[in-house]
């Protein structure tokens, strides 16, 4: 049987450049943790890790790096952050998202059984509940509704069935809508907050997607990193499955309006045609309040305010073309020139 938990270990976190991963590894080094910090700088910035982890350019779908990241160090612990989390888009790039978000956490699941890791922790996503479940409870059977839900929730079962067979322990949280400081604003795809920041400091409006209504609840980084950094050191969360973030929905609509009063500048709204996504996703944590003690304690305007404050002092972003489209019929309009050239 394998370990079980220390307070602290070596971890291996995957996505360290990006967003919530960087955040991560900060709180790790905290707690006196030794850090390797994996990213193919896709969507993250080399800039976002801690000088104190040791960096690794790649991704983890490379099998062979991962395979020589574990053979080169005892790894304890698996924090696995990275994918390709544009929700939306995985409809139309469908062998990418499963290569990424797919076989990229088998190499890594396959080395943390190899090697005996102590826990394997996975953020996966409310994408897996799908359709009409609000507020979305763990005990509710998972139905995603696109290839993105499809591929985390396969993770999900591959761990369990990990676990059943190499005793493999594992966490799973199930994040949504995080935002705040770090997040990659000129990612035109995903991130709705940092699109709107963008888009205003540029003093263009904020594009909606159909009529505005479809509801979210908001999440600020700092209610969710340092769940995920301590939850190794809790022997109750150990192969269960966590919802974390906020618990007040706000409707786009809504939403546009906060984030221009947080950047102090009003653009107005432009509306979009609606988009094939589910329209109300937001959940319950009682779970995780039980377990960690955790709940959201930052307000969406509280929140936003550390973000714009952050993003003014950084200015805007420009999109990366993305040229992995794999399908383009019923691809958004406002979507395939982002394709070609990142801007709308």
């Amino acid at each position: 049987m394998f370990a079980k938990p220390l307070s602290t270990g070596t971890s291996l976190v995957t996505g360290a450049a990006g967003f919530i991963g960087s955040h991560v590894v900060d709180f790790l080094l905290e707690l006196g943790h030794e850090v390797v910090a994996l990213d193919d700088l896709s969507g993250g910035f080399r800039e976002n890790v801690n000088p104190s982890a040791t960096f690794v350019e790649g991704s983890v779908a490379d099998a062979s790096l991962v395979d020589q990241l574990f053979s080169a160090r005892r790894v304890d612990y698996v924090y696995h952050l990275a994918a390709y989390a544009a929700e939306g888009l995985s409809h139309f790039i469908r062998n990418y998202n499963y290569t990424i978000n797919l076989l990229g956490s088998i190499n890594l699941i396959n080395n943390a059984v190899r090697h005996h890791c102590r826990c394997f922790v996975f953020t996966s996503s409310i994408a897996v509940y799908g359709h009409g479940q609000t507020p979305m409870h763990e005990a509710m059977k998972p139905e995603p509704e696109d290839p993105y839900g499809i591929s985390k929730y396969a993770v999900e079962l591959d761990l369990a069935a990990a676990r059943r067979l190499f005793g493999l322990d594992y966490i799973i949280f199930r994040p949504h809508n995080v935002y705040g400081e770090r997040q990659n604003i000129g990612d035109p795809y995903r991130n709705v907050i940092g699109i709107f920041m963008n888009q205003i400091l540029q003093g263009l409006p904020c594009t909606i997607f159909g009529d505005g209504n479809q509801t979210r609840a908001f999440t600020h980084i700092a209610d969710v990193a340092p769940v995920i950094a301590r939850s190794v050191s809790c022997a109750a969360a150990y192969n269960q499955v966590f919802n974390l973030g906020a618990d007040v929905p706000y409707s786009v609509n809504e939403l546009a309006r906060e984030v221009q009063r947080a950047i102090g500048k009003e653009t107005g709204t432009v509306h979009l045609p609606e988009r094939n996504e589910v329209l109300h996703a937001f959940s319950d944590h009682s779970r995780s309040r039980e377990v960690f003690g955790a709940s959201a304690t930052v307000t969406l305007p509280d929140g936003l305010r550390r973000m714009a404050e952050w993003v003014k002092k950084t200015g805007t972003r420009q999109g990366k073309p993305f040229g992995k489209i794999e399908i383009d019929r019923e691809l958004p309009e406002s979507w395939k020139k982002l394709c070609t050239t990142g801007r709308p």
